[in-house]
């Protein structure tokens, strides 16, 4: 059995993964509300009138970043779990940025987002729809060292 094989069968990796991500994905989006809410007194406030769009700007460059560098958001790093390939090695920018824009299709197209949720609570490795699509799952960071 190879180091990958390990990845995929070995249930330590995956242990309460889909509670961490929930978690993670608070302090995440509390993160970039911060982010988002000290950036609009620098646009004499007119950032008030699309702050939707000027939140989802920040949540995807912060997503897309924070994974290509060190595999997980800091929300992410707090909960200590990563986004890994199936041969556990970090996603690099290509991948970072095509696992987020998955996570902003999942968010806009209700239908996904459920299947997400589903396929994130049933499976045994707690992958989301965009992580099936690309061979990535979110591990727990103690495990992988």
């Amino acid at each position: 059995m190879t180091y990958s094989d390990d990845l995929i069968e070995d249930p330590k990796f995956y242990r309460d993964v889909t509670s961490k991500r929930f978690m993670a994905w608070i302090v995440d989006t509390i993160l970039v509300l911060v982010l988002a809410v000290i950036i609009v007194p620098f646009t004499a406030f007119t950032a008030l009138f699309f702050f939707p769009i000027l939140y989802a700007t920040i949540d995807f460059a912060y997503r897309t970043i924070t994974l290509a560098n060190r595999g997980s958001t800091f929300g992410m790093r707090l909960t200590a779990i990563e986004i890994r390939n199936d041969d556990g090695t970090p996603l690099d920018l290509g991948q970072a940025l095509i696992h987020t824009v998955g996570y902003y299709v999942s968010w806009a197209i209700f239908p996904l987002q459920l299947l997400s949720v589903i396929f994130m609570c049933a499976s045994a490795r707690g992958q989301s729809l965009t992580d099936i699509a690309l061979g990535t799952a979110a591990m727990n960071r103690r495990s992988l060292r």
